[in-house]
């Protein structure tokens, strides 16, 4: 089956063998006469392929004892939230890093429960790069220091992980995680909605170091408390069971193709190609610093605005969906998360040469 290249930034496309195993699978899970959507989450069918998951996901990422998996609902922008409500603990404040529209986010929110330092900002550059570690104008009595890694809308990505002298780490990685390795003992908490690079939309990843938990606001609502659903196996209430189970088998895909090691080799390879394609023509441009650019979410923009609807339609008709930039920045995003094969970076490389023939 020919599919088209989806580049959309999310709910984006999922590894085509996943589909197709979960489709031979959807009236029938494994002999149980059930679809997975139909289980108990509690009964032993489900819970076998929750273990299963979780399991994968900790070999994946090297995820220790030390830490918990949460595996939750309400996206991560519920998570811009229940950071603040779970580590603020007796302290009032907490630094934010600011590189674009996610951060911007997680700052309003966090205003809410915390008197928020913003350490560093890349605002006056149009967010067009990260902020170096010399830049981070840290506070020793923050509670937490916030940053999203891989700024989705804009495709700046922190080429290092900061260093914050004790302080626990907070890291938004809906739009990075599982595209190479990542030292999780790093981090206190890891937060990604799964609708990139995990599996489909519906599920959130919390991966949270075992001693921040427990320091909830007595106030708040028992969903948004780590503490309930680390007690509870992520099974206090219902979870998104279906997207659960997807993402479980993007985890053993993941691990058939070699574990994350083989996955970043992949990533750089099709995000040197394009940006390659890029930086060589006068007719497209990248308007990222080269140090900050994402491997997984590339914008570009035509030298003549006025051609972009055509350069959609056309792109579209060439098999090569979704790839119209933010409505906040304009041009074009074309979003290369895991499962984008190598195939599909190539496609839009001979398609952008073929376009700037026509119309350049």
């Amino acid at each position: 089956m020919n599919r088209p290249y989806n580049f959309s930034a999310g709910p984006a496309m999922l590894p085509q063998v996943v589909l197709e195993q979960a489709e031979r699978e959807m009236l029938d899970w494994h002999g149980s006469g059930m679809s997975v959507m139909e289980m108990s989450h509690r009964g032993k069918e489900f819970m076998s392929i929750a273990e299963q998951a979780e399991a994968d996901l900790r070999e994946l990422m090297g995820i220790g004892d030390e830490h918990a998996v949460l595996f939750l609902q309400g996206g991560a922008s519920s998570q811009f939230a229940m950071v603040p409500i779970n580590l603020l603990g007796d302290k009032r404040q907490a630094d934010y890093i600011n590189t674009g529209a996610w951060s911007k986010k997680a700052i309003a929110e966090a205003k809410r429960y915390a008197e928020v330092n913003v350490a560093a900002t890349t605002e006056g550059d149009n967010f067009s790069r990260a902020p170096e570690q010399n830049e981070l104008q840290l506070n020793a009595d923050a509670a937490y220091v916030h940053y999203t890694p891989n700024e989705t809308i804009g495709g700046v990505e922190f080429p290092y992980i900061p260093e914050t002298e004790g302080v626990p780490l907070v890291a938004d990685m809906s739009s990075t995680i599982l595209s190479r390795p990542v030292d999780v003992s790093k981090y206190g908490v890891i937060y990604a909605g799964a609708q990139k690079n995990i599996g489909p939309a519906g599920l959130t990843i919390v991966i949270v170091r075992k001693d921040l938990i427990g320091k909830a606001r007595a106030d708040m609502p028992t969903m948004f408390d780590y503490k309930t659903h680390a007690d509870n196996g992520s099974m206090y209430n219902t979870p998104p069971t279906y997207a659960w189970y997807l993402s479980g088998l993007v985890f053993q895909w993941l691990k058939a193709l070699g574990g994350l090691d083989a996955m970043a080799v992949i990533n750089e390879r099709k995000a040197e190609l394009l940006y390659d394609t890029i930086d060589a023509s006068d007719f497209y441009a990248n308007p990222v610093a080269i140090e900050s650019r994402s491997w997984m979410n590339i914008p570009f923009t035509l030298a003549d605005p006025e051609l972009d609807g055509t350069f959609l339609a056309e792109a579209k008709e060439a098999g090569l969906l979704t790839l119209k930039g933010h409505r906040s920045v304009g041009g074009m995003r074309a979003s290369i998360y895991n499962a984008m094969p190598e195939d599909g970076v190539q496609a839009l490389i001979d398609f952008m040469r073929q376009f700037e023939k026509q119309h350049g």
